[in-house]
């Protein structure tokens, strides 16, 4: 598939077709690298971009599959890329509801303190401090006989660190820090447009983390939608925050699977690099359907363990449990492991630490926002329930 992602932004201006005798798969592939080879992200330039060249659509490719799959990326893409003063969680909130309104599916938005009124009190805690009212996304769609499947995305649309505040270097992404969010979407979107057979439930924490004189402050203990008390160690590990309560209402369905999807850790960063999504998952079978799909359609991912020693490090003296570890090591494992917390042994679960963005450009892949491990997913939930 990158093989052909280059060739939109390196041939000159024209129509071009590929040889007619290439297979059903190889043209979808084909189609869909050039496709996703073609983004770009100039919604705030002025000038006009130099048009791209267009391939004519081989004749055996799968058209609604590559539309589908180059829309999904693309609206990730798209979310991340988007500032934080034109994607706070009011717009991000806005975008679900578009997604809902074309897929006819049915999509609720807690705002504010009907968040502590509904048992949501973490979601609310990290984005109280905000103008933009923290929220939580939660849309639902398919038939209530199908596989209950739960996607779950980190929705941070900027981190400034609270007050345990971040140096201005440390925030100059983090209006990518609702890339879990934009994946949730993303795949939400790929999963209804090709109608996969599964009763899908969605939940996005859409929150700003920033400084006011209401913001959480290091030290505070926090009781989680789940009933544990949390104390808050760092108010920049917030994410792990937003996402317990969200996981721990997906969780008491009883779904057939969990996936959440979170920029969560730089501690994952230094372990696989940004291009590698980290994978930790509670399931055997799971885990190996998702490693097979990744090496499938080129979406890397690497599994990291879920190391039970490691979660005396987020004991607390005062409360159940503390959202950062104590020595600094092995940080993405025990981030892992604080969200671990919130979902049932017996509920299959898998958490995608993911740095959501292209710091470099490849084939069919610019620098900016990315969807990694997005098309994994799906091929999983594909070879699963089709």
């Amino acid at each position: 598939m990158w093989d052909y992602a280059s060739l939109p932004t390196s041939l000159p201006t024209g129509s071009y077709r590929i040889d007619a005798r290439m297979g059903a798969a190889g043209a979808t592939a084909a189609a869909t690298g050039w496709a996703l080879g073609g983004y770009k992200f100039d919604t705030y330039k002025s000038g006009k971009s130099r048009k791209l060249p267009t391939l004519v659509w081989p004749a055996r490719a799968d058209r609604a599959r590559v539309n589908a799959m180059a829309g999904a990326i693309s609206l990730v893409r798209d979310l991340i890329n988007t500032p934080a003063e034109d994607m706070g969680p009011s717009q991000l909130a806005s975008e679900a509801r578009k997604l809902g309104k074309r897929f006819k599916a049915d999509v609720k938005v807690i705002t504010g303190d009907a968040l502590l009124r509904q048992k949501f009190p973490t979601i609310h805690a990290v984005g109280r401090a905000s103008d933009d009212p923290p929220r939580l996304i939660d849309l639902r769609w398919g038939k209530k006989s199908d596989p209950r499947v739960s996607i779950v995305g980190k929705g941070v649309c900027f981190d400034t660190g609270g007050l345990d505040l971040k140096p201005a270097a440390g925030m100059l992404r983090m209006k990518k820090d609702m890339g879990g969010g934009a994946h949730a979407l993303g795949l939400a979107s790929l999963i209804m447009a090709l109608k996969l057979p599964v009763r899908l439930r969605m939940l996005v924490p859409a929150v700003e983390n920033n400084v006011a004189g209401n913001a959480i402050r290091p030290l505070d203990v926090i009781k989680t939608r789940k009933g544990i008390t949390v104390e808050i160690g760092n108010t920049d590990a917030e994410g792990r925050l937003v996402m317990c309560d969200a996981l721990a209402a997906a969780d008491s369905e009883k779904p057939d699977m969990i996936v959440d999807f979170a920029t969560l850790t730089g501690a994952a960063r230094v372990a696989v690099g940004i291009e590698l999504a980290a994978m930790f998952c509670n399931d055997e079978g799971l885990a190996g359907d998702l490693e097979q799909a990744a090496a499938t359609v080129q979406d890397p991912l690497w599994r990291l363990p879920l190391w039970q020693p490691y979660r005396k490090l987020l004991d607390s003296k005062v409360a159940d449990i503390n959202n950062v570890s104590e020595g600094g090591f092995g940080g993405a494992i025990t981030a892992a492991l604080y969200l671990q917390e919130f979902v049932s042994e017996e509920t299959p679960w898998a958490h995608f630490d993911i740095m959501a963005w292209n710091t470099s450009p490849r084939p069919g892949r610019p620098v900016g926002g990315e969807a990694q491990s997005l098309r994994a997913v799906f091929e999983m939930l594909e070879k699963r329930y089709r």
